[in-house]
């Protein structure tokens, strides 16, 4: 038997100020984004916006559907925007967002599953990993130079 240790390494920011400029206008693209949520369930809005090395920005809210789960997460939403419109393009950095109308969001909210997955196959597709920036409504803001650090054990096409 062999014992087994994975571990992660984020850097935490304490306030948005703290970001580059170039972060901190991704936040406020991402929050303004949540506006176009379609929550009327959970009454959580997430927000993300896209870097690509194209230089555009793409924006993504989640969607959500009465017969759950056929809503899409908004890390979802803006990667398959960016795949489908710009295929040659690299995704470089990552920011989410979310808001909930029943609590504060004070923490950093990081990907569910599935959108951990569906950015690790883009992170495999463009051979290069892709910086995520996460929180809440307010608090602290975390970096993940890659979503290795939040999916080490990544399901890949090599396991097929």
């Amino acid at each position: 038997m062999e014992e087994i240790i994975i571990t992660s390494k984020f850097i935490a920011y304490n306030t948005i100020e703290e970001l580059p400029v170039e972060i901190q206008d991704l936040f406020k693209q991402a929050t303004a984004a949540q506006k176009n949520a379609y929550a009327p369930y959970s009454k959580f809005r997430v927000g993300v916006a896209l870097t690509l090395d194209n230089g555009k920005i793409i924006l993504g809210t989640n969607q959500e559907n009465a017969a759950y789960p056929s809503g899409l997460c908004a890390e979802r939403v803006a990667l398959f925007q960016a795949a489908s419109n710009f295929p040659e393009s690299k995704i470089l950095k990552m920011v989410i967002t979310a808001t909930s109308e029943n609590s504060n969001s004070n923490l950093p909210i990081p990907p569910c599953g599935a959108c951990r997955q569906s950015i690790a196959e883009y992170e495999i597709k463009q051979d290069s990993p892709i910086e995520i920036y996460f929180m809440g409504e307010i608090g602290r803001i975390y970096k993940s130079e890659s979503l290795k650090n939040l999916l080490p054990l990544i399901f890949n096409k090599k396991l097929l």
